[in-house]
């Protein structure tokens, strides 16, 4: 059971990053730093996009419109830290 509780917390700690990653991704095609019309760019891009938005998105649809802040990544990070707290404090208390 403890080894199941350990790859959550590994899979909750990978999006994590996937997530900075996507964050990053498209303030660089917002900024044209890179191009998408490239196609490892836009496969990199689509990757992210098909992994993190069925997370992001009613985290989207549930926050107020900010005009052009997207808040959701944060939330998200928020939500994940919770959820590896709980993990590491009352689930598995002598792994941590």
């Amino acid at each position: 059971m403890r080894a199941l509780f350990l790859v959550i917390d590994l899979a909750l700690q990978l999006y994590v990053w996937i997530v900075i990653a996507m964050a990053i991704f498209s303030w660089l095609v917002a900024f044209n730093v890179v191009n998408t019309r490239n196609p490892v760019v836009g496969m990199i891009g689509d990757f992210l996009y098909r992994i993190t938005e069925p997370v992001l998105r009613p985290i989207r649809n549930f926050l107020p419109n900010l005009g052009g802040i997207d808040i959701s990544p944060v939330i998200l990070f928020l939500i994940i830290v919770f959820i590896r707290y709980v993990i590491a404090l009352y689930i598995l208390p002598n792994v941590f």
